[in-house]
């Protein structure tokens, strides 16, 4: 079971300038390893983590395979109108999860 966390505040001013950090739980492994039989163990990584407010892209990243397991991406948005952002990571093995946050802007 997938669990992802946004970290951002509720309500922001108009204009001000917002941290938000985004965390998923993913075990991620690099494809590089071998198991305790000296099989590969497979390639499982996050590859691309998009984040929209309202549908437009603020926020977007292409992970490679160096991500740490969990990992947390941090960014700044300026709360300029109420709204949601979504916050989508896809990966290897058809990986896909998204979570949203709310917004209001004061």
């Amino acid at each position: 079971m997938t669990r992802a966390i946004i970290h951002m505040q509720p309500t922001a001013s108009k204009g001000e300038v917002l941290a938000v950090r985004v965390l998923v739980q993913h075990p991620m492994e690099t494809g590089y390893r071998s198991g305790s039989r000296g099989e590969k163990l497979p390639r499982n990584i996050l590859r691309r983590l998009q984040c929209r407010f309202d549908g437009a892209l603020v926020f977007a990243a292409e992970l490679h395979p160096a991500i740490a397991a969990n990992p947390t991406i941090a960014f700044q948005l300026r709360a300029v109108q109420s709204g949601t952002l979504s916050v989508n990571w896809a990966g290897d093995n058809g990986f896909d999860h998204t979570e949203t946050a709310s917004l209001t802007v004061l």
